[in-house]
């Protein structure tokens, strides 16, 4: 596929657009028409390098991305490109799309507000909260912590790293696999049929160097574990301690529903596939159950950044429970996910965007969807984006972020 030939205008196009820059050419050389040399126009907005970078986004082939700001001088959304390639039409503010791996950070919120309640400890044992469940060659469940899990220091295999689980969601075996559901256990056992990367004994905390692995086998077995703690299911939960209490009205957990509520963008995907004429397909519907607690929440640019703002400035958890959440370790053996200097606390990132630039945050992506969520340390400044397709340049989105938090 020629990713630009979605956007080529036609002849039509061109002739119409030609038409339109000879008006205003015409006007703008009329006496006081648009432009006065004693009322200029006024100076760009705060945040039109941010909307160009947009444009260059959906230029680039992504075939549409929308974002949205908060901070002290109140919010700002920017879009670009569309939403649907048949129609035309585009992307909105108030699309719902799925936030990938941005659920980790609400899993790992759910867990520290049960932690404050007493229901349990970060240092408890898998073991405890989950015997029998974490099985396999060369795996001490009784030495691997929620707080192991939460930091991605267990070690476990990452079930999204096998080869044969990778293959059922690539190319054409998407549409046979799309609408199967998978059990959290079955998801684990799949990552349990590897050796461990390695041991859990170092690394939980800050000032211990140990090895970390980004594996979302850890936020599966988070989610089972909520669900024992707390005696509900995993969507109740997420339901009753954050999206309730933040008033998220446009946040949802879709448990098993393959659908995506309105409105919505069309999600598109190459489905690992590569090349100049490899196919994009409209990816909108599958089943959830595929990522269960470590990807399946459904959000909007506003609800995630309410979210994180909350998360990192508000009531929505205890000083304790923050310190935990930010108490973070160095990244090692990454997957791509940042930078080799960023550090990760519980289910949340600290990036580093520029020297002497700073911020928190997480990053998604399923077929589809790519989402970036970003905060600062006080919650006071919050970007979220979204593109409705999971191809592009990673740099694009990068550039994005820091053109809104590294202005200086």
């Amino acid at each position: 596929m020629r990713r630009h030939s979605t956007f080529s205008p036609t002849p039509r196009a061109l002739a119409a657009l030609g038409a339109a820059v000879g008006l205003l050419l015409c006007l703008a050389a009329a006496p006081g028409a648009l432009a006065d040399e004693r009322h200029p126009p006024p100076p760009p907005g705060p945040h039109a390098r941010l909307q160009a970078v947009l444009d260059r986004i959906a230029e680039e082939g992504t075939p549409g991305v929308v974002a949205q700001v908060r901070d002290a001088r109140g919010g700002w959304s920017g879009r670009a490109g569309v939403g649907d390639l048949d129609d035309g039409r585009p992307r909105s503010v108030h699309d719902k799309f799925r936030i990938a791996s941005v659920t980790k950070p609400f899993t790992a919120a759910v867990l520290l507000r049960l932690e404050a309640r007493g229901r349990l400890s970060l240092d408890d044992s898998v073991e405890r909260w989950l015997p029998e469940v974490v099985r396999g060659k060369g795996y001490r469940p009784r030495h691997i912590t929620l707080r192991h899990l939460l930091n991605h220091t267990s070690g476990i295999f990452d079930y999204n790293m096998d080869a044969a689980f990778r293959a059922r969601y690539a190319g054409d075996a998407f549409d046979e696999n799309r609408y199967r559901k998978w059990t959290p256990e079955q998801l684990v056992g799949i990552a349990l049929a590897h050796r461990p990367n390695f041991q859990p004994e170092q690394g939980s905390r800050p000032g211990r160097p140990g090895k970390w692995d980004y594996s979302d086998t850890n936020y599966i077995l988070a989610g089972m574990v909520i669900e024992k703690a707390s005696g509900v299911s995993y969507k109740e939960a997420v339901e009753r301690f954050v999206i309730e209490p933040l008033g998220l009205r446009d946040t949802s957990v879709p448990g098993a529903s393959p659908g995506l509520p309105g409105p919505h963008a069309t999600h598109y995907s190459t489905l690992f596939e590569e090349g100049p004429q490899v196919r994009v397909r409209d990816v909108t519907e599958f089943s959830p159950t595929v990522a269960f607690s470590a990807g399946q929440l459904i959000s909007t640019v506003r609800d995630v950044n309410t979210f994180m703002a909350e998360l990192l400035g508000g009531d929505l958890l205890p000083a304790a429970q923050r310190r935990e959440l930010l108490d973070a370790v160095p990244v090692d053996g990454d997957k791509g996910h940042g930078g080799p200097k960023d550090v990760y606390g519980l289910g949340i990132r600290h990036f580093k965007l520029a020297p002497g630039c700073w911020a928190w945050g997480h990053g998604g992506m399923v077929p589809g969807s790519a989402t970036r969520a970003v905060v600062s340390a006080d919650g006071r400044h919050a970007m979220t984006m979204n593109r409705n397709g999971d191809w592009g340049e990673q740099e694009l989105e990068d550039r994005a972020v820091r053109t809104e938090f590294c202005k200086r």
